[in-house]
């Protein structure tokens, strides 16, 4: 993984003051990335999601539509993010022995890539899933939030050694 100075940093102008990368001059390619993180839950509060039994509703399925609309406004939430015209976003939300696992899959065509999105969807998918577990468990963790793969731009592909 290539990595740079601090003084090399994309969002940061010369003088230190924070910018929005200029990508008028970039070509399209095709983007993909791909992003994952977990929720731990305790095991009585996870019973009640695994049964369909909390208060809310489907966790799972709401989760994941928030993680969807996520993705869309990622430029709204993000400073600096450009606004990007999102072609897929797939996003799937599995049990585990100790809570939910969420991973997130955003592709587009277009000068700049989509690992915000993705890493965006996961983390809004995960805080959807606290929202709607934490009158059962307001112990549950939010962790490992992180970008597994992407692929498409100058940058070429980077996969994550786990």
């Amino acid at each position: 993984m290539a990595s740079r100075k601090p003084q090399e940093l994309s969002h940061v102008a010369p003088n230190g003051s924070a910018r929005m990368v200029d990508v008028s001059d970039k070509l399209d390619s095709d983007r993909e990335a791909v992003a994952a993180g977990e929720v731990r839950i305790a095991p009585e509060a996870l019973e009640l999601v695994r049964a369909g039994k909390t208060a809310k509703g489907n966790v799972a399925e709401t989760a994941r539509l928030a993680a969807i609309l996520a993705a869309k406004k990622t430029s709204e939430l993000i400073p600096l993010c450009h606004p990007l015209a999102i072609n897929h976003i797939d996003v799937d939300i599995r049990d585990t022995d100790s809570g939910l696992s969420i991973e997130a899959r955003v592709r587009s065509r277009g000068p700049t890539g989509v690992e915000m999105e993705a890493l965006t969807a996961v983390s809004v998918a995960a805080l959807t899933i606290y929202d709607m577990v934490k009158a059962a468990d307001k112990t549950m963790v939010i962790e490992n939030v992180r970008l597994l793969r992407k692929r498409g731009g100058k940058g070429g592909a980077y996969e994550r050694d786990e």
